[in-house]
């Protein structure tokens, strides 16, 4: 669901003017399917936007459960303390900072394995759960990252940058 609101910017000397402003909300009932592809296809001045009000806390458990990862794996992927989490959670509030933009950036990979097995020709491409096998894969000690897991660079864009990059070279075959 894309979320629309209008800012009013201050020229010194001029009539204020509505500036369009967009970020990329989830709705619980729309399902992880839906924001994840919302994100995907995002340009990036709504991911800017999107950053910066945060992600709706419920999402990071939504998210574990579909990734089939413990809620309290997701947290310390996210880099966010569990009580700072449930909290979020438990009063519907967005989750900010770091947290929410490494939650972003996962809806963001979650995104990339969906295309990689969409763009698939492969008969075992149908019904192949992304989400499940990117949960997995996250917790795999992986040889382009000196035997660490994918899930341990989440929570620093740098980090993020990484393991983005890398899901792209396995789609582009130049990494098995």
């Amino acid at each position: 669901m894309i979320e629309t609101k209008s800012a009013r910017q201050q020229v010194p000397g001029r009539m204020a003017k509505a500036v369009p402003s967009t970020s990329v909300t989830y709705a619980q009932g729309k399902g992880i399917d839906d924001f994840v592809m919302n994100v995907h296809a995002a340009d990036p001045m709504r991911l800017i936007e999107t950053e910066r009000k945060g992600v709706a806390g419920i999402f990071v458990k939504d998210l574990a459960r579909r990734m089939d990862i413990p809620a309290q794996r997701m947290f310390d992927i996210l880099g966010v303390p569990k009580a700072t989490a449930e909290k979020k959670v438990a009063a519907g509030e967005l989750l900010t900072g770091n947290g929410g933009r490494a939650a972003l950036g996962l809806a963001r990979l979650l995104g990339i394995a969906k295309e990689i097995v969409d763009n698939s020709t492969a008969p075992e491409a149908k019904g192949f759960d992304s989400a499940k096998w990117l949960g997995q894969w996250l917790e795999t000690s992986q040889p382009a990252l000196g035997g660490r897991k994918p899930a341990e660079f989440i929570d620093t864009p740098t980090g993020l940058e990484v393991v983005t990059k890398l899901l792209g070279a396995i789609e582009s075959g130049a990494y098995q």
